[in-house]
């Protein structure tokens, strides 16, 4: 016999527990526990109106983008229907079943506002590092970085070329706001002052991004997702967002590393990075002012296409300051004395070493030494002491395994793509992407310690 229809029957009285209908292994069980947003109300309280209606909760507001950006729900949209209907999403998010879901609205609203002016969002980030630390999955010893691009929400049909593009020529008062955030950054180094050469082409929704072709393939444009982590358990200790150039990124390394040495009081022994990391400036940089070891492949053009000596087959003498080439002949800054002191190092950063001509004249090996010139010169780096430091290490076998801890870096970022769903940036300028940044580097390490530190099983209520 058929059993009768099932109807729901509304109830006058019931009990009902969203945590009893959480499973005890489930993602944001986990993930709850490491989350600690009390002090977002006294941080936010200053830029509060002391009249009008009661707003948001602001501690609901970061719960729900972090559970978009933990679940890969790119879509605000999306991410309201989905802890509307989802009893785990609506217990992460301290919402009851009668509770309504905050407008999706709500977001830009506070995030183009008080979440910005108060730089809430890295402060979220940096509570979750210093659980990580409290935790003891960070070791502070040895760092690695990297960048990864992410496709601007911009394209090259509402672009200009470079010959035509004027910043000047932008009313600040008529602009979107990405192009204003454009206008404030054109003297920062993550952003505009890193380099001077014009990109060849600038988008007119995202002025900031970066134009690129660095994946050999269609160019688009981009931003740099710079990331400084530690190797112990692939923590993410600082995160950056800059433009998709080298000195960009560069710049970007160490603006993490400072503040990773003030916030944390992390001081590494070594960086590990790739060659884009490799130049003079950089390591200098790292072994004269912080004694940071640099695992890093150093950037060396000394050898000629011609086939002559390299730069390194001639030896550096440091007391006399001059160089024996292969044949026991000397090169010197200078062969005669001067009458007025000349700068030791050129503006590019390098001291000039020259041979006699009469010297390379009549050398019997001038032809595996400089056979298009009359003599031969050697550029010397003020940081080549950091360089040759560099080129030891990679002799090393301590470099052969930080080669392999360098792949958790480049897989942080292939699960910040693949996983997490962020391939392509949803906000425009240079704050819509330290903001999605920021919360997807927090994803991360909260996915990070769910990962290492499971919830037990629940305990049964009475």
């Amino acid at each position: 016999m058929m059993g009768p229809r099932q109807e729901a029957q509304g109830a006058l009285f019931y009990e009902f527990r969203l945590d009893d209908h959480v499973p005890a292994d489930h993602l944001l069980r986990s993930i709850d526990r490491f989350v600690d947003l009390s002090p977002v109300r006294a941080h936010l309280t200053p830029f509060y109106s002391s009249i009008g209606r009661p707003s948001v909760d602001p501690e609901l507001i970061i719960r729900m983008l972090l559970l978009g950006y933990v679940h890969g729900i790119r879509s605000e949209r999306r991410l309201c229907d989905e802890v509307h209907l989802n009893l785990a999403y609506r217990w992460f998010c301290r919402l009851d079943l009668a509770d309504a879901v905050p407008d999706h609205s709500t977001f830009s609203k506070n995030r183009h506002g008080r979440f910005r002016d108060s730089d809430l969002l890295r402060i979220v980030f940096e509570d979750v590092v210093a659980r990580c630390i409290r935790e003891g999955v960070v070791g502070g010893e040895r760092f690695a970085v990297d960048a990864s691009l992410i496709e601007a929400d911009a394209n090259k049909q509402n672009s200009t070329a470079k010959e035509d593009w004027n910043p000047d020529a932008i009313d600040p008062a008529d602009a979107p706001r990405a192009v204003r955030e454009y206008l404030d950054t054109l003297d920062d180094a993550a952003f505009g002052a890193a380099t001077e050469v014009a990109p060849k082409f600038t988008s007119h929704s995202d002025p900031a991004s970066q134009w690129t072709a660095a994946r050999h393939g269609p160019a688009f444009f981009a931003y740099s997702n710079n990331y400084l982590i530690d190797t112990d358990h692939g923590i993410i200790v600082d995160v950056e967002a800059s433009r998709s150039i080298r000195t960009a990124e560069t710049g970007a390394a160490r603006t993490m590393i400072d503040r990773a040495m003030d916030r944390f009081g992390l001081y590494p022994e070594r960086l590990i990075a790739d060659t884009a990391y490799g130049s003079g400036p950089v390591l200098g940089w790292l072994v004269e002012e912080h004694g940071i070891e640099p695992h890093i492949p150093v950037i060396d053009k000394s050898d000629r296409a011609d086939g002559a000596f390299s730069a390194r087959e001639f030896i550096y003498d440091r007391t006399a300051d001059a160089y024996t080439c292969p044949a026991g002949q000397k090169l010197k800054p200078y062969w005669r004395d001067m009458s007025r002191a000349r700068p030791a190092f050129g503006k590019d950063g390098f001291k000039r070493y020259f041979a006699r001509r009469q010297d390379c004249g009549a050398c019997p090996i001038k032809s595996r030494c400089t056979p298009n010139q009359p003599a031969r010169k050697i550029a010397r780096s003020e940081h080549e002491g950091a360089r040759q430091m560099a080129r030891d290490i990679v002799k090393t076998e301590e470099y052969g395994l930080s080669c392999k801890l360098r792949k958790k870096v480049e897989m942080l970022f292939a699960h910040l793509k693949r996983i997490l769903g962020l391939g392509r940036l949803r906000l425009r300028g240079p704050c819509g992407a330290k903001d999605e940044f920021l919360l997807a580097a927090t994803a991360q390490n909260l996915r990070k310690l769910a990962k290492l530190f499971p919830a037990g099983p629940k305990a049964i209520s009475t």
